[in-house]
């Protein structure tokens, strides 16, 4: 029987046991969250901490791809789905190799089928469950409760959520600070998106009334501000 939200968070709060999760959010794709996760993973590495990536998504990003270049990274698992194969963060391959830290991009991302838990965000709950310090990335509008903002400012239904219990485990939120204008002129360079794609991504989340209702004005528990990188 899959565990209940409530048994997740007693067994994952900090005041119990584990590691310490760091999220860094948000308002939109391309504000740098992973630019920025990735940034401070290797100013920690660089201090002599163990630190491995367990899944980011680059998704074609040279700068992103040459930071990641930078670290290890755990071998996705390859999982067999209606004769497709498909490969998703090993949770088994994270907890045997044990390093200090491990680096979790997309926290909202729903795993294929077959895999050990139906969400990332359970994958990080049993990671952090082990002793292991987890830096990860979300966007604003896969928190549940934001979704019937998002919705009524983009016209866009999202599917893949993370219930707001979860950001009760996070120990520390950096919020990716970047102006929806500067936003705005990295999608047009092609930056964040293909060329081809890039009309439909300012007529969706880009748009600059979108992106100024998007972005957070009021505070964040345990947030603090940071740099913002070419992309996520």
């Amino acid at each position: 029987m899959p565990k209940s939200p409530e048994q997740w968070l007693e067994e994952a709060l900090p005041k119990n046991k584990g590691g310490v999760f760091k999220l860094f959010l948000g308002y939109a794709p391309g504000v740098g969250k992973t630019y920025n996760m990735l940034s401070e993973a290797l100013r920690r590495h660089s201090r002599g901490e163990d630190v491995v990536i367990g899944v980011v998504e680059t998704h074609g990003r040279k700068a992103i791809e040459e930071l990641a270049s930078k670290l290890e990274t755990l071998p996705r698992k390859k999982i067999d789905y209606k004769g497709a194969m498909f490969e998703e963060m090993d949770v088994d391959a994270i907890l045997a190799r044990k390093p200090h830290v491990v680096l979790v991009d997309e926290l909202a991302h729903t795993n294929v089928d077959g895999s050990k838990h139906r969400k990332r965000y359970e994958d990080v709950l049993e990671v952090l469950d082990a002793s292991i310090d987890v830096l990860s990335t979300m966007n604003i509008q896969h928190l549940e409760s934001a979704t019937p903002l998002v919705q009524s400012v983009t016209g866009i239904q999202v599917r893949e959520t993370v219930p707001d219990w979860v950001l009760q485990r996070v120990n520390e939120v950096v919020m990716a600070d970047l102006t929806p204008e500067a936003l705005q002129n990295r999608m047009r360079r092609g930056d964040i998106y293909p060329q081809e794609r890039v009309d439909r991504a300012l007529d969706n989340f880009g748009t600059n009334r979108s992106l100024h209702q998007l972005q957070p004005r009021g505070s964040v528990s345990n947030r603090t501000r940071g740099a913002h990188g070419p992309g996520d």
